[in-house]
């Protein structure tokens, strides 16, 4: 077909169609879950190795993201080509591991002539598949049911409502497991390091910090004029009055200088501790990184210092620091 008879309404019509078929599959499948499903949960629960994801072809493929979501929410499992086991990658399966096997038809040849010989190592299987009748189902010790009523495919021929089912089959394990698991956002986290969510709730303050020789601190009797040169030398914004024991008396910011110029203040007669603001926001080095960023917007400011128990000033961050570690 040239682009000069292209239907351009013909084409929306089928993909809204493909799209209804395939959410009434997902809509006929839920009410099948039932027993078959909680012993599939409980049984890779009580593993003590890794859930073997196994496919062929488009099941194949939904199985490496099924692997994938199990392995990021606390399953420990990876993806195996059954006709790559069937040539020695079988050996990656080992006493303690589960196989979880995708088939519509059940009927692979490539999954049936490996499912005799896990029977025999006692390797459990559950088997996905659409037909409860198939000699998957046979060799499996749970049977899901993904069966859905036709294909998206107006030819009835690519698979498309039978994947989607084993995708959402999939999700629906693996999000029953996180929460029989106790599953929280930070195990999640430690999953995902390199992600928006862990850098949330896996960096602390102390890890972004600034301290030492690069935090602007001075004495309470500091004049006026050295209390500016080292807010400008150290390049924060304010400066923090510490007394002997670097126990924190106040800070001052670029915008209380402001509002001392509006007064019309003799600025030079001034000290650090009668121009400091005594009450500074503050958070524990532990804190987590977004703690002090929700600090630093409800109280409209952007730096924060670090203290510990007694008030000494270990650091500060400030708003640039978490927004270079992409924290906001």
């Amino acid at each position: 077909m040239s682009s000069a008879s292209f239907d351009a309404q013909r084409a929306i019509r089928i993909g809204r169609q493909a799209l209804e078929v395939e959410a009434r599959a997902l809509a006929e499948l839920a009410p099948r879950l039932g027993e078959s499903f909680a012993r599939a949960v409980q049984l890779i629960l009580g593993c003590q190795g890794r859930v073997a994801v196994m496919g062929m072809g488009k099941s194949g493929h939904v199985g490496r993201k099924i692997a994938a979501t199990l392995a990021s929410t606390g399953a420990p499992a990876l993806f195996i080509h059954p006709a790559e086991a069937a040539h020695g990658d079988l050996g990656m399966v080992t006493a303690g591991d589960i196989v979880l096997a995708l088939s519509n038809s059940g009927e692979s040849d490539e999954l049936n002539a490996i499912l005799p010989v896990l029977k025999r190592l006692g390797i459990p299987v559950i088997g996905m598949t659409g037909r409860p009748d198939s000699s998957l189902a046979a060799h499996a010790e749970v049977v899901l049911d993904s069966a859905v009523a036709e294909e998206a495919c107006p030819l009835q021929l690519a698979p498309t409502a039978s994947t989607t089912a084993q995708m959402a089959l999939g999700d629906a394990l693996a999000v029953a497991l996180l929460d029989a698991r106790g599953f929280k956002a930070e195990d999640f986290a430690r999953s995902h390091p390199g992600g928006a969510l862990g850098r949330k709730l896996l960096t602390h303050v102390r890890d972004l910090m600034r301290s030492g020789d690069a935090l602007p601190r001075v004495a309470a009797d500091t004049p006026f004029t050295e209390l500016m040169r080292e807010m400008s030398a150290k390049a924060l914004g304010m400066a923090v009055i510490v007394d002997a024991d670097d126990r924190v008396l106040g800070i001052f910011t670029d915008g209380d200088l402001r509002r001392l110029v509006e007064q019309g203040r003799d600025l030079r007669a001034l000290t650090a501790i009668e121009v400091a603001y005594a009450k500074p926001r503050t958070v524990g080095a532990e804190a987590l990184a977004v703690d002090a960023a929700d600090l630093m917007e409800a109280a409209r400011i952007t730096v924060v210092l670090v203290t510990d128990a007694d008030k000494r000033l270990l650091g500060a961050v400030s708003i640039n620091d978490l927004m270079r570690a992409k924290v906001i």
